[in-house]
């Protein structure tokens, strides 16, 4: 998720509670493919072994581009290529690339293609949404599954409907049977309204996906995939959240903003008496120093000894 799985946060998750597959944040090949965007944006890039398998995610509309950047992201040693066709985001479609890729058959054909052809023996895989307006799996699903990538993701709703209604896995679970009939070696996992692993097992048993991927439901929680089954104290929340806090600074001061932290608040200082207070307090800070007093005023035994 931009701006959420970045590589702080990752590195967290690595820590806390690694899932079996990591993917980046969704890097643009048009920028990549630029000496100047390419520096500004290659931290998106940045991993640790610890969070292998780590899949590099890009959205673009140029075969072109998605072909040189699939022989970079070789080059860093990624453990696969995801093609992001499924956001939402007007700026993302403005460029013909995320949702509106659904919306070109031939175009997102060929993207699959040039990628793989760049990507060498690395796996590519999609991810994408039911339709664009409405459900289109009989017809956009098969589209996909003629360029054979090695996994398909379905988030289980329409462009149109954004995260707006729950997710259609019934839908979700017409497409596996749509691209298995077709090649059964194409992995199918099914996106939407997980939050935790329990959640993701039944899902797996019901719908017939080989996996799923949470997303919003790592939000503020990078215990997620631990197992963890004692209850996670608020001041061990608030402890991580500084350490996150720290880390954020620590990779990317002079690089990106320190405001993109304050997602992170939301969803860290939330379900208990005084969260309210505390978030809005934590919304005025500006780096790192400014959170730990704060924390430290109203919850001391959440600061760690050395902050």
């Amino acid at each position: 998720m931009a701006n959420v799985t970045d590589a702080a946060f990752r590195r967290l998750i690595a820590k806390y509670g690694k899932p079996d597959v990591t993917w980046t944040e969704f890097v643009s090949v048009d920028g990549l493919c630029s000496e100047q965007g390419r520096e500004r944006l290659i931290h998106d890039f940045w991993y640790t072994e610890a969070e292998r398998p780590i899949v590099a995610q890009i959205f673009g509309s140029k075969p072109d581009n998605f072909y040189e950047i699939a022989k970079l992201i070789k080059k860093l040693g990624f453990d696969g290529i995801d093609i992001n066709m499924g956001c939402p985001d007007r700026s993302v479609e403005k460029q013909g690339a995320g949702a509106a890729l659904i919306k070109n058959f031939d175009l997102a054909k060929e993207i699959i293609t040039a990628t793989k052809k760049g990507a060498q023996d690395l796996p590519v895989s999609v991810k994408t949404r039911i339709g664009y307006n409405s459900n289109i799996i009989e017809k956009w699903i098969p589209n996909l599954v003629e360029a054979e990538p090695a996994a398909i993701t379905i988030h289980g709703r329409t462009r149109k409907e954004m995260s707006l209604v729950p997710a259609h896995w019934d839908i979700i679970s017409q497409a596996v049977t749509l691209i298995k009939h077709v090649n059964p070696k194409i992995t199918v996992l099914g996106n939407g309204d997980v939050e935790n692993l329990s959640q993701a097992k039944a899902k797996v048993d019901e719908y017939k996906v080989d996996g799923v991927m949470i997303g919003r439901g790592i939000f503020g929680n990078p215990w997620l995939f631990s197992n963890r089954t004692t209850p996670i104290s608020l001041n061990e929340k608030l402890a991580v959240m500084i350490e996150h806090t720290l880390l954020y600074e620590q990779l990317f001061k002079d690089r990106k903003s320190f405001d993109v932290m304050k997602k992170h608040y939301k969803a860290y200082v939330t379900g208990f008496e005084g969260a309210s207070q505390l978030r809005a307090k934590l919304f005025e800070t500006k780096n790192g120093r400014e959170v730990i007093d704060i924390v430290k005023q109203h919850y001391p035994e959440a600061v760690p000894v050395h902050a």
